[in-house]
């Protein structure tokens, strides 16, 4: 038996992931999970209707709005928000138990979600704002799902750039998802780094790595105008 004493354990970390609808946060976010087995997908909960293969408890609790009204008033909400006109919250016993097992607990919610759990909690939380590579790309994107109407379409494009602009000003990482590995290599870079702040394993490269993600992706893709 080794005489030598353990590492530094990794503390846990809430990882928020923000983008405007398209960007492809949620491909992102899972594709960081099955490659990162101390990660936890924070499942939502939601009042609106499932989409497409979107299955009960795996994408998101589908719950009534009478169900989450009633999750509001008992305190059951580490935020929530109401969006194009359907609810979406997190639950709190989701970040109570990522924060006490030492786990990454990875978030798909908006920029105004990802503001209230960097306000709940400032010293275990850091937000990613994700970013197509182009609104060109974008508009791309959101027509290649042929799951929203022309009208829908035309919203979430007007809600883009402020978003945008947004989760830019506000968040403390920008990620530019024009190629998934390259993406995910950089989100790993931050939690390494992020954890290495807290207490956790140092590595320099990723902390460089992280840095280089920190604004970088502000001034691509003409995003910046």
């Amino acid at each position: 038996m080794s005489s030598e004493p353990p590492g530094p354990r990794s503390p846990g970390l809430l990882l928020v992931l923000s983008a405007p609808s398209g960007a492809g946060k949620t491909t992102l976010a899972h594709r960081f999970r099955e490659t990162h087995p101390d990660a936890v997908f924070s499942v939502s909960a939601t009042t609106r209707a499932r989409r497409g293969a979107e299955r009960d408890g795996v994408d998101y609790h589908f719950i009534t709005s009478e169900r989450f009204a009633e999750l509001v008033r008992a305190g059951a909400f580490a935020e929530w928000a109401e969006v194009y006109g359907h609810r979406y919250g997190t639950l709190r016993s989701t970040v109570d138990a990522a924060l006490a097992g030492g786990r990454v607990a990875l978030f798909d919610i908006d920029v105004q979600g990802g503001d209230l759990i960097k306000a709940g909690w400032p010293d275990q939380a850091a937000t990613v704002f994700v970013l197509p590579p182009s609104p060109a790309e974008l508009e791309r994107r959101l027509r290649g799902r042929s799951t929203d109407g022309e009208g829908t379409i035309q919203r979430r494009l007007g809600a883009a750039r402020a978003e945008v602009a947004r989760g830019l000003s506000a968040y403390d990482y920008a990620v530019v998802n024009d190629d998934v590995e390259r993406a995910v290599a950089c989100l790993h870079a931050i939690v390494v780094h992020e954890r290495a702040r807290r207490g956790g394993p140092p590595d320099p490269e990723s902390s460089r790595l992280a840095e280089a993600c920190r604004r970088g992706a502000a001034l691509v893709g003409g995003w910046a105008g």
